[in-house]
C-alpha cells in the first residue's frame, strides 16, 4: 500500500486541528524525509511523520501490523484488536512510548481515528423470519413432519456448499483446532465457568476431560487440507427460517474459515439435546433429522474424514448445552447424559452417527 500525502496531512488536520501542516516523512531509520508518498507501507516498516499544528513543530510514528498468518494475527480483527489494546494501555506503564491516537485505513487507504472508542457496535439489516431451535421443540412433543425433515436437508447442504470453498493455510487450520481447546469463548473458556464440582461429575471430571480434549488437538493439527469457509456458529439460534425451506443465518463468529466439523457439531449436537431432555435417549423425529442431517451431507461431500475429527467438536457444544450457565433449569441426569455423550466420543477412534445411544450411556471404566 502506498502512504499518500494527502491522506495523511487530511487524517492529522482531523486529529490536531486544520492549521495541521505535514513536513515531511521517511520510513523509520532513514534520514531524508520527503513531502512524497510513502511506498509498500504496511510490511512491518514504520513511517516517521513531521508536522506542525498549533505553533509546534511535532512528530510521530505511524506503524502498523505486518499481514501475515499465524501466531493469533491471522484476521483484521486480530490486528485490530492487537493495536487498540496498545492505544489503550501503552499511557499506563511508566517509562513507556505514548499512544497518541489508534484508527484504521478504508479500502482507498485514507486514515480515519477510532482513538476515543470506548465500544465498538455492528448495524445489520433487519431479518423476517423464526428460529428454527422452535421447530426442535415441536418436533421433540410431536414428531417430524415432511418439512422438518426437508429444512434439515437444506441446512445439510447449505454447510456442504459452503465447506467445499477451500482455504490452502496451514497454520490458520492449527490455530482453529487450537483456539477450540484453548479460546475464551471455547472448550476451556466454557470449563472456567463450570462450578467447581458439579453434582453431576466425578472429581476431577473436568480436568480430565480437558486434558483429552488437548490430546485430540495434537491429532488433528495436521490435517490442514481440512480448512473451508465456515459460519463458526451453526446452531439454531442463528437460523431463521421463512416459509417452507427458505431460511438466512445470522452472527457468523471466529473467522471466515475453519474446521468443518464445528458447523456440523452446532447444529446436530441440538437434535441430541433436544431429544434427551425428554427421554435421556436420541430417538422419534430427532433421530431422524439427526440422521437425515448426516446422510445428507456425507453423500453430498464424501467427507468420511469428518468421522475421525469432529470428537472435540462435540465435545466443545455438549459442553455449552450441558452448562449450569447457559440451561440453568436442566436436570442433573440430563447434564450426566450429554457428559457420558462427550466423554465416549472423545474415546472413539471414529463417529458412528447411527450408533448415538451408545454413546449416551454411562462410559466404561
Amino acid at each position: 500500500m502506498n502512504l499518500k500525502r494527502e491522506d495523511v496531512e487530511a487524517y492529522l488536520r482531523r486529529l490536531e486541528g486544520e492549521d495541521a501542516e505535514l513536513v515531511g516523512m521517511s520510513t523509520l531509520g532513514d534520514t531524508t524525509p520527503t513531502t512524497e508518498d510513502v511506498k509498500g507501507f504496511g510490511y512491518g516498516s514504520p513511517v516517521l511523520l513531521e508536522y506542525r499544528s498549533g505553533g509546534e513543530t511535532k512528530s510521530a510514528v505511524l506503524s502498523t501490523m505486518r499481514v501475515q498468518e499465524g501466531f493469533g494475527h491471522d484476521h483484521f480483527s486480530d490486528r485490530a484488536q492487537v493495536l487498540l489494546w496498545q492505544h489503550s494501555t501503552f499511557g499506563h506503564l511508566p517509562k513507556h512510548v505514548k499512544s497518541i491516537d489508534a484508527g484504521y485505513f478504508n479500502p482507498e487507504g485514507r486514515l480515519s481515528s477510532c482513538g476515543d472508542a470506548s465500544e465498538f457496535f455492528i448495524l445489520m439489516e433487519k431479518i423476517e423470519g423464526k428460529e428454527y431451535f422452535f421447530d426442535l421443540e415441536r418436533v421433540k412433543e410431536e414428531g417430524a413432519r415432511d418439512l422438518d425433515l426437508a429444512r434439515a436437508e437444506v441446512l445439510s447442504t447449505y454447510l456442504a456448499e459452503i465447506h467445499a470453498v477451500k482455504k490452502d493455510s496451514p497454520a490458520l487450520y492449527r490455530r482453529k483446532i487450537r483456539d477450540t481447546v484453548g479460546h475464551g469463548e471455547c472448550i476451556m473458556g466454557i470449563l472456567d465457568d463450570y462450578p467447581p464440582n458439579p453434582e453431576f461429575l466425578a472429581p476431577g471430571e473436568l480436568s480430565s476431560i480437558e486434558k483429552r480434549c488437548v490430546d485430540w488437538r495434537w491429532r488433528l493439527r495436521d490435517r490442514t487440507h481440512r480448512l473451508c469457509m465456515a459460519h463458526g456458529d451453526f446452531h439454531p439460534w442463528n437460523v431463521m427460517f421463512r416459509s417452507g425451506t427458505d431460511f438466512s443465518v445470522l452472527d457468523r463468529s471466529r473467522g471466515e474459515w475453519g474446521e468443518a466439523a464445528d458447523d456440523i457439531t452446532a447444529m446436530t449436537t441440538n437434535y441430541i439435546f433436544y431429544s434427551v431432555q425428554k427421554s435421556l435417549r436420541l430417538e422419534g423425529g430427532l433421530k431422524e433429522l439427526f440422521e437425515l442431517f448426516f446422510e445428507n451431507y456425507l453423500d453430498r461431500t464424501g467427507d468420511e474424514e469428518l468421522l475421525e475429527v469432529i470428537a472435540p467438536f462435540f465435545a466443545f457444544r455438549m459442553m455449552v448445552v450441558a452448562s449450569p450457565t447457559w440451561y440453568p433449569l436442566l436436570s442433573g441426569d440430563v447434564r450426566r447424559t450429554l457428559f457420558n455423550f462427550l466423554e465416549n466420543v472423545l474415546d472413539a477412534e471414529k463417529f458412528d452417527y447411527r450408533k448415538v445411544n451408545s454413546y449416551l450411556e454411562t462410559p466404561r471404566i
